[in-house]
């Protein structure tokens, strides 16, 4: 029986029928409290089954996954040029990430390749030195009978200086209706809230810090006329011209935050996407009967909506407080106005800002023009316009991207290379970019939410989006599997930690021009090499930079 076991790169992706070509990788550079994440490439020319076993000082914090195909039903929504894509057909793409254990560390070979993911979380307090990580991969036949036993090492070299914290706030919209509906549970029962607990878990462990506050049902990909299933999570009840406000819900939300080790939150938008011409899904208990008090039926510049923000949002400022993250908190007004909604956006920030306090506002948007009349604190700016607001040097500047830019700029669909995203981290520290934003954690449902989805059989919210934007983790049972995707975005955040551990040796200019040379054209949003090995290349140098650095410190 042949059998070819090979490590390789984290930005491989590996399909069926795909030549073996992918280079080898044996060895890493890494700093203390990083995650190396590497793949273990497996093929049988018959059937064998692989029990597998980590060696290692640093076991306790390797965890393994296998690596699984899903359909790709719509690689992109519009014509775009066929270059730097792996394909433009629908099919198998890998990208879940399902954890070896369920399986008893074992995996099934019958003649197709597979792969499988490596986290070494390598703990923070982890001293100097060389931490080889074994894996053992026993080979038997499915009846039992022994075929070999082979391994693959993996040599860590964990250097001496510490990764420092993450200073990019990055956020990724968690939708709780998405959640209960895809697990069928009912909506804050025991079992919702556990699967809440989770998620935020999942988001966390790839780097997200910052979660939406669902005070209530957010405005969000909701069709015109509808509401998405509640998840209101303040309670409300009206007695005259008084509103008085039920918090139990959102406390029990950000101590499960905190918990997982979320450091920024937002709130729910205050007014409908694309303008601020209407008010949110709010539910209302009055007279004894709960049912939307507001929601598309009621325009934003209505006074009794007005009335309601006065009394509402002093009353989520002052639980805020309460919980001491006020100063860590933004409020949305309108995801993605533009131009012709100047007068309605610019009523409804006149009505917000000042009830909010400390707390900041931040909101998606695309015309610098819109920017420029001082509407927006935080601009979250779409990346294909984003070198338009860099030439103005903008405080707070965020990005973010979605179902576009299809080509040249970065984004996270199934059907980019892994480097498509990764260089990521690169270009926002350069450009010192201070948040990302994304809209879809976890978006199981089709357009406007007009019906929930399979995730497992449309990646594209049933051809609404290009395959893998509406989410990066996928449900399991009473779980919640990561994918490809996502553990490569928190690569590019980890690659954008070491520029800073870098810069505080050798200033940042020295940093970017390290960052440029390794491009060989100055490195832009647009501009940038299209190959894995100029990401690995360059975080290498970077790492040795840094260790020599200290040594001579050291000296």
């Amino acid at each position: 029986m042949e059998i070819t076991v090979k490590q390789i790169s984290s930005l491989e992706k590996v399909r069926r029928g795909d030549e073996p070509n992918h280079p080898q990788r044996n060895s890493r550079l890494a700093l203390p409290g990083e995650r190396v994440s590497y793949q273990l490439y497996l093929d049988a020319n018959d059937q064998t089954v692989a029990h597998l076993r980590v060696k290692s000082q640093l076991a306790d914090s390797v965890r393994i996954y296998r690596v699984q195909e899903v359909m790709m039903d719509r690689p992109v929504v519009v014509e775009c040029p066929k270059e730097d894509y792996i394909t433009q057909e629908p099919g198998l793409m890998p990208d879940a990430l399902i954890p070896l254990e369920e399986s008893g560390m074992q995996i099934y070979l019958d003649k197709i390749p597979h792969t499988l993911w490596v986290k070494v979380d390598i703990p923070a307090d982890t001293k100097p030195g060389s931490y080889p990580v074994e894996i053992e991969l026993e080979f038997v036949r499915p009846g039992g009978e022994p075929v070999e036993t082979r391994s693959a090492t993996m040599d860590i070299t964990v250097l001496a200086t510490p990764m420092p914290e993450q200073k990019l706030k990055y956020t990724r919209w968690m939708y709780l209706d998405c959640i209960a509906t895809v697990h069928n549970a009912e909506i804050f029962s025991e079992k919702h809230w556990s699967l809440i607990g989770k998620y935020i878990q999942a988001a966390r462990d790839v780097g997200i810090n910052m979660l939406m506050v669902p005070v209530h049902t957010p405005p969000l990909d909701t069709e015109i006329g509808t509401a998405r299933p509640c998840v209101q999570l303040v309670d409300m009840e009206k007695t005259g011209d008084t509103y008085r406000f039920g918090f139990e819900k959102f406390h029990r939300y950000i101590a499960l935050c905190k918990k997982y080790g979320i450091r920024y939150f937002e709130m729910a938008h205050m007014f409908t996407q694309w303008g601020a011409k209407c008010t949110p899904n709010i539910r209302v208990t009055e007279n004894g009967e709960t049912g939307y008090k507001f929601g598309w039926h009621v325009p934003s510049s209505d006074p009794e909506y007005v009335a309601f923000l006065k009394q509402y949002i002093p009353a989520i400022v002052a639980e805020l407080k309460q919980e001491g993250i006020a100063e860590n908190t933004y409020f949305h007004i309108s995801d993605e106005p533009f131009l012709k909604d100047e007068e309605t956006y610019r009523n409804a920030k006149n009505l917000l800002r000042p009830l909010i306090g400390n707390c900041k506002t931040i909101d998606a948007l695309s015309e610098y023009e819109f920017y420029e009349k001082g509407l927006v604190e935080c601009p979250a700016t779409i990346i294909s316009n984003i070198h338009q607001f860099l030439e103005h040097d903008i405080p707070n500047q965020w990005v973010y991207y979605c179902c576009g830019p299809v080509s040249v700029y970065p984004n996270i669909f199934m059907a980019l290379p892994s480097y498509r995203v990764r260089v990521l981290g690169f270009m926002m520290y350069k450009y010192g970019i201070e948040g990302l934003l994304h809209w879809g954690f976890n978006f199981y449902n089709a357009i406007r939410s007009v019906y929930p989805i399979n995730p497992y059989l449309t990646t594209s919210s049933d051809g609404a989006f290009p395959s893998g934007d509406p989410f990066i983790v996928y449900p399991g049972q009473d779980a919640v599997y990561p994918s490809i995707r996502g553990e490569v975005l928190y690569e590019a955040i980890q690659d954008m930690d070491i520029c800073y551990a870098l810069e505080e040796k050798i200033g940042k200019e020295a940093v970017v021009q390290l960052i440029d040379e390794a491009a060989v054209t100055p490195l832009r949003f647009d501009t940038y090499p299209k190959n894995n090995e100029f990401l690995l290349n360059l975080r290498q140098k970077l790492l040795e930079k840094a260790f020599k650095i200290r040594n001579e410190v050291n000296q």
